[in-house]
């Protein structure tokens, strides 16, 4: 399983990014979209081993930090909204509050009786 976290920053209309760690992977470019799009391609020459999830996450308007994990359970999901199932690091849960909550509606089913069905079980 491999994790990569790129540190992104905004400079005269053009992202960059570096690795954090150590710093070998870098991309460039006009838009967060295809900069993740870059970052991802990056990151699966370096490991193709399974499934890929990132998340992106602002810090700031022009800075940003951005997840890639490769492998490891669940993988197939391509990309993910700030609140990703793995959060970056000083950002993720404020990107995870601004994210609309699912309503879940239930419906419960009306209590049917035997007598409802037109039979009874224990006849």
């Amino acid at each position: 399983m491999g994790v990569f976290t790129f540190v992104c920053r905004q400079s005269d209309g053009q992202w960059n990014a570096k690795q954090l760690s150590n710093g070998d992977l870098e991309a460039s470019a006009s838009s967060t979209y295809e900069l993740q799009r870059k970052l991802v391609q990056t990151a699966l020459y370096t490991d193709s081993s399974g499934g890929v999830q990132s998340s992106f996450s602002f810090v700031t308007p022009t800075s940003a930090v951005f997840q890639v994990i490769i492998g490891g359970g669940g993988g197939g999901a391509f990309f993910g909204g700030g609140g990703a199932a793995a959060a970056a690091p000083a950002g993720g849960a404020a990107a995870a509050a601004d994210a609309p909550a699912a309503e879940e509606k239930k419906e419960e089913p009306a209590e049917e009786s035997d007598e409802d069905m037109g039979f009874s079980l224990f006849d």
